[in-house]
């Protein structure tokens, strides 16, 4: 029989768990609930980590924690302080016991691990003044003159750069820290903080078990914030404000997730298969180490059976120092989708080679769909193992950039997107198709000659093999693709000079001018190079397939595509429009427009992808057929180009979320 357990803020964890007598604390229901149960969590502040205890048995018996129906429920990482006493000025400061932290101090805990690039000393810590975020000063005096903080991290280069908006950062605080006290720091300006609600970073996380193998939970309808996350990177442990911890079959639904010092939402791996061994022994590349996490996980169990398969949707996540969602094996065969991620990595207070609204290492099957990704350091990123993958369907706009795949060999799609910012899309991989997107920025396309990574057998985390990125085996179909200017940033990550020299950028498809256009073609190539073997495959550019594109505004085609439209002075005036909880796109395109229509792609008018020897499928390995629009909607024998089938000439304004 299945039972159903309450937690009420005037309960008791001595009490019964019912509606009547429900226990105080969610933990207290944590450790009762079993395969099948429902813990139902009623309104108030809940301010303890959730470590749930008991696992669920398959899809149809899991443990269910949700917020009561049409009751807010929050939990925090945080506690409220209300013993400030003055300093000097309108800076007030606070002594606490190191024992009020526990094991977990996060004044004393630093930004640590491999890939992080820039940290002057940042620690987990924060302060919040009625929930809004301060700055943590480098210093005291800065507390005393935030004028004097003269250098932030510009989070669109990864440049150090003066400030130019100081009042920007002018709510500082600063810790100090020795063998019995912490000493918390703040400037309130015009606010007295014991009249205020003034909280402050205690708990690692807010919902994750400290055990793994705690399959099959679900976590439903709540607001989730303040959890001292640390740095996420693949080669380490990577805790989230919630996730599942190297578990298979979590629902993460409808809840709204913000104000994590690192990453809201994890889906990735645990420590025994690596744990920042660069940063700690600096013995070895944290590419080195990397590669051996797989295998260390393959050991473990990494499997279909055992890990991932998680599902995520319907979440609102936002203001995260690192990711909205990341994870490094352990989100495989996972679905992402209709979450609105936005405002991550924007308080620059640290810099690293991790930081994006979604960050996913060995996204084997994962399939990221109908997502509204706007105003983040990097909107999507997809690093090693991109396969199976597919990113459809989602809307991106305000990002540094929108997407990068970096290091992968596909199979993996990109369909039917906006991808709306300055600095659309990184193309650091190969075997990649991209099939009716509205793309209007800058694309850049590299080889990657000095890092083999794995590919796997089709649906399966078995390695199949090793492979360089050769660039290119890339498909490019139905696309709208617009020129004109964008915002001349730096690539924050440092790809080294072997990817720099083999890279190409530009708006449009001429990048891959000189590509072979065929397998057969390549073939070909290769073999008027002979005699020789891996040097002479370094020299043959890999086969493309570019068709039925349209390019507006200086947007330049593939010097060998057959069938297109191009229209060099023709401004289609994209905006996004945000109006409350809707956003619509307007745009404007030429009389040519309806002129040219391009397949419906599948399965069989796709060509399979080189390295892998892999088709592109379904999950489930069924035919993969591209017969619906952004919307859903089904396609008449033809399709229109970009991502909806109503885009017509002349003007458009389109409902596009909400």
């Amino acid at each position: 029989m299945n039972n159903e357990y309450h937690v009420a803020k005037n309960g008791s964890d001595l009490g019964q768990g019912t509606k009547q007598d429900p226990f105080f604390t969610i933990n207290k229901a944590a450790s009762m609930a079993e395969a099948g149960d429902t813990v139902i969590v009623h309104e108030g502040e809940y301010r303890e980590w959730v470590k749930p205890k008991n696992s669920g048995l398959s899809d149809k018996r899991r443990i269910t924690y949700r917020a009561a129906e049409g009751e807010k429920v929050v939990i925090k990482g945080s506690e409220r302080i209300q013993d400030w006493e003055k300093v000097e000025g309108s800076v007030w400061k606070v002594v606490l016991p190191n024992e009020f932290f526990g094991g977990y101090n996060p004044y004393k805990e630093k930004i640590f691990g491999d890939w992080v690039v820039y940290n002057p000393g940042k620690h987990l810590g924060d302060v919040y003044l009625n929930g809004m975020s301060f700055y943590e000063a480098n210093r005291y005096e800065e507390l005393l003159n935030p004028s004097i903080r003269t250098e932030v991290l510009d989070h669109w280069t990864g440049e150090i750069v003066p400030v130019h908006h100081p009042e920007q950062t002018k709510y500082l605080w600063f810790a100090e820290v020795d063998e019995n006290k912490t000493t918390i720091y703040a400037n309130f300006h015009d606010y007295n903080p014991n009249e205020e609600l003034v909280e402050i970073n205690v708990r690692k996380c807010c919902f994750y078990p400290e055990e793994t193998g705690i399959n099959y939970i679900t976590v439903k309808g709540f607001e989730m914030c303040h959890a001292a996350t640390p740095w996420a990177p693949p080669t380490a442990d990577q805790p989230g404000l919630i996730g599942p911890h190297w578990s298979k079959g979590w629902i993460i639904e409808d809840n709204i997730i913000h104000d994590s010092k690192c990453s809201a939402i994890s889906i990735g791996k645990e420590a025994s298969t690596g744990n920042n061994f660069r940063s700690k022994r600096k013995d070895k590349p944290g590419y080195q180490y990397q590669l051996e996490s797989v295998f260390l996980a393959r050991q473990a169990g990494w499997s279909k059976e055992k890990i991932g398969s998680h599902i995520i949707r319907n979440n609102t996540i936002y203001d995260c120092g690192q990711n909205g969602i990341v994870g490094h094996l352990g989100c495989v065969f996972s679905e992402i989708y209709s979450n609105h991620i936005y405002n991550i990595g924007l308080k620059r207070e640290f810099y690293g080679h991790e930081i994006a609204g979604i960050k996913l290492h060995a996204a084997i099957d994962v399939q990221i769909y109908h997502n509204r990704i706007h105003d983040c350091t990097l909107g999507t990123w997809l690093d090693w193992q991109t396969q199976g993958t597919r990113v459809s369907k989602n809307l991106f706009y305000r990002n540094n950039r929108d997407l990068f795949v970096e290091v992968s060999h596909g199979p993996y799609l990109v369909d039917h997107n906006i991808l709306a910012s300055d600095y659309a899309i990184d193309n650091f991989a190969q075997g990649g198709a991209y099939i009716n997107n509205l793309i209007c920025g800058k694309m850049v396309l590299s080889k990657v000659l000095n890092r083999a990574t794995p590919y796997h057998v089709p649906h399966s985390t078995e390695v199949a093999g090793f492979a360089v990125v050769y660039g290119g085996d890339d498909r490019m179909f139905n696309n709208i693709f617009i020129g004109g200017d964008y915002i001349k940033t730096k690539t924050a990550r440092n790809i080294g000079a072997n990817a720099l020299e083999n890279s190409k950028e530009g708006m449009g498809t001429s990048h891959y001018n000189g590509y072979t256009q065929s397998l057969e073609e390549y073939i070909e190539a290769v073999e008027s190079k002979e005699p020789g073997d891996l040097d002479i495959f370094m020299t043959v550019e890999q086969p493309v397939y570019i068709n039925h594109n349209i390019y507006l505004n200086g947007a330049v085609p593939f010097e060998e595509e057959e069938e297109n439209i191009v229209v060099d002075h023709f401004d289609p005036e994209i905006n996004i429009i945000e109006e409350g909880d809707e956003v619509y796109l307007t745009c404007k395109l030429p009389e040519d427009f309806e002129k040219l229509s391009g397949k419906i792609h599948s399965t069989n008018t796709l060509e399979r992808v080189r390295i892998v020897d892999a088709e592109f499928v379904n999950p489930d390995g069924s035919e993969l057929i591209l017969d619906t629009d952004y919307f859903g909607k089904q396609k008449d024998g033809k399709s229109v180009l970009g991502p909806f089938n109503i885009l017509q000439k002349g003007k458009n304004r389109v409902k596009i979320w909400g």
